[in-house]
């Protein structure tokens, strides 16, 4: 996904959000991780009320 998709966006919260999922993902990547499994752990935390950023970053939980 480049910087035209983004322009895409009709919103800029939409731009935003976009921009949130393509780093988390990007993240994962960078660190070993499986993109689709960083993804549902953060929302998951998110939807239980666990939104301290600390504890939302890659290298901060594990996955297997």
């Amino acid at each position: 996904m480049g910087r035209k998709a983004l322009l895409l966006s009709q919103t800029a919260n939409g731009t935003n959000a976009s921009a949130t999922i393509y780093s988390i993902i990007e993240t994962a990547k960078a660190n070993g991780l499986v993109p689709y499994y960083c993804l549902m752990h953060v929302m998951n935390q998110i939807t239980a009320g666990n939104t301290h950023s600390e504890k939302l970053l890659t290298w901060n939980f594990n996955l297997s």
